[in-house]
């Protein structure tokens, strides 16, 4: 059983914000290292081996992509002080 609640946030960002967060988490998957970002005050700490998929909807004349990082919670469990990003 999770210790986590279940949640579902999203929010939007102007372009060059949204630019940093994607640079920060490319510099991160270059260099090996894993990734930490803060969402709605909650730190999610994103390990090495996460799972990375580009998905691609089409429906009732809307297209959306989205960038998907997938890990067991077991396998987030890093150390602290990466930086992180408030979303």
């Amino acid at each position: 059983m999770s210790d986590k609640p279940d949640r579902d946030i999203e929010k939007s960002y102007p372009a060059d914000q949204f630019a940093a967060k994607l640079r920060r988490l490319a510099d991160c998957i270059e260099r090996d290292e894993p990734f930490t970002i803060q969402i709605a005050g909650e730190r999610i700490h994103v390990p090495r081996d996460a799972i990375f998929d580009v998905e691609h909807e089409r429906e009732d004349g809307e297209e959306e992509i989205e960038f998907q990082l997938k890990w067991s919670r077991a396998a987030s469990r890093t150390a602290d002080g990466d930086p992180a990003d408030d979303v």
